[in-house]
């Protein structure tokens, strides 16, 4: 079967009929060129292999497009992301009296790092510095020098982490 996905940057075919990708060039079913910036999963976060697929979340043992791999998070989510949503303002996120920006927030809930990826700054404010230090020294950590308003947004971050993962459990 012939993939009707370019491996390279994860573009559709155009109802499945092409034969190349329309923004990149490259043949559909062929592996990426070594030299190419491969495509994440904007869900979470994972970049595909040299290959161009992703480890299969419905089937073990099978690698898929991306395309695919983002329909199989309907299945399989990694988070409440309506939830989420629902603290959204504009671009960024309430997280009690703090806002910080709601991508670097998802990011951290999803993959548990607070860098931005390769390429992306990093917004700091109290509540990336919160992720940062729980990161570094866990939710009970003992920081020398601690700001009451730190130890308060590491307790909303703490607070809002436990609310997220719920719906994967």
């Amino acid at each position: 079967m012939i993939s009707t996905v370019c491996l390279q940057c994860g573009t559709p075919s155009d109802r499945g009929h092409g034969t190349f990708c329309r923004r990149c060039g490259l043949p559909y079913g062929q592996p990426p060129r070594a030299e190419a910036e491969l495509p994440s999963c904007p869900t979470c976060y994972e970049t595909v292999g040299d290959d161009g697929r992703l480890p299969s979340l419905d089937h073990i043992g099978l690698r898929v497009d991306l395309v695919r791999h983002q329909t199989e998070h309907d299945r399989h989510p990694v988070g409440d992301d309506e939830w989420l949503d629902s603290l959204r303002e504009g671009d960024r996120i309430r997280i009690g009296r703090w806002s910080a920006p709601f991508e670097t927030v998802r990011r951290y809930l999803v993959t548990g790092q607070v860098n931005a990826g390769r390429n992306r700054a990093l917004a700091h404010d109290a509540i990336v510095t919160a992720m940062t230090q729980l990161k570094r020294w866990g939710p009970d950590g003992d920081i020398f020098g601690d700001l009451p308003d730190w130890k308060a947004a590491r307790s909303a971050v703490v607070d809002m982490m436990e609310r997220y993962s719920r719906s994967r459990a």
